[in-house]
């Protein structure tokens, strides 16, 4: 039986090119690459977002909240095997303030909502698979809007380990597999997009056999 996967993320899930502020195409992007690994067996399906934040109210871009979108996100595409939750970096924007502890409970607080869900096969619980953001690197453009945030970014891994143990869910580090484009320390590059989503496939046969 296929068995479907939702890639739920920011704009690193969506494709943004550090370089133009583009997108990368479908082949590209690591759920792109994710799904070619994976092969025929899985239907994977994006669900990237520019911006998209755990928990938190952008008062400034707007419509950001990654929890109001996620209960319908995941009801229209149901029945989901497994829920890829990729997701932090933006709530480093220093206009949240907010510690690597508070990111992590955020994306806590979207995990239980996927484990309450019911939109796993037969209505029960979708496996989940949080990935802790890579610490941004040298910041260029952003570097007003992101204030502080290269300190805080390396407290994320063991927060968000901390968040999994705590939730029973599944981790992947993404520092241990890539790093930022140097271009704009947030984004990520081909290599890196093609890095993540071999390393996805790896750990989803592994949670889905």
């Amino acid at each position: 039986m296929t068995k479907r996967v939702l890639c739920y993320g920011d704009s690193n899930t969506w494709g943004h090119i550090p370089e133009t502020g583009g997108r990368y195409g479908a082949d590209v992007r690591w759920p792109g690459v994710l799904q070619r690994e994976l092969g025929g067996g899985f239907i994977v399906i994006e669900e990237g977002l520019c911006g998209r934040t755990t928990v938190w109210d952008d008062p400034i871009e707007g419509y950001k909240n990654g929890r109001q979108y996620l209960i319908p996100c995941l009801a229209s595409h149901k029945p989901l095997d497994l829920v890829v939750i990729l997701l932090g970096t933006n709530d480093l924007k220093h206009r949240f303030s907010l510690t690597a502890y508070d990111i992590a409970e955020g994306a806590g607080v979207l995990v239980d909502l996927v484990h309450a869900s019911q939109v796993g096969p037969d209505n029960g619980r979708p496996t989940v698979l949080l990935l802790a953001p890579p610490p941004v690197s040298t910041l260029s453009d952003y570097a007003d809007m992101f204030r502080g945030a290269v300190a805080e970014s390396q407290r994320l891994a063991a927060q968000f380990a901390r968040v999994a143990q705590l939730k029973g869910c599944a981790l992947l580090d993404v520092d241990a597999i890539l790093s930022c484009s140097p271009v704009d320390g947030i984004h990520f590059d081909p290599a890196g997009h093609l890095a993540l989503g071999q390393a996805v496939a790896q750990r989803v046969r592994a949670l889905l056999s």
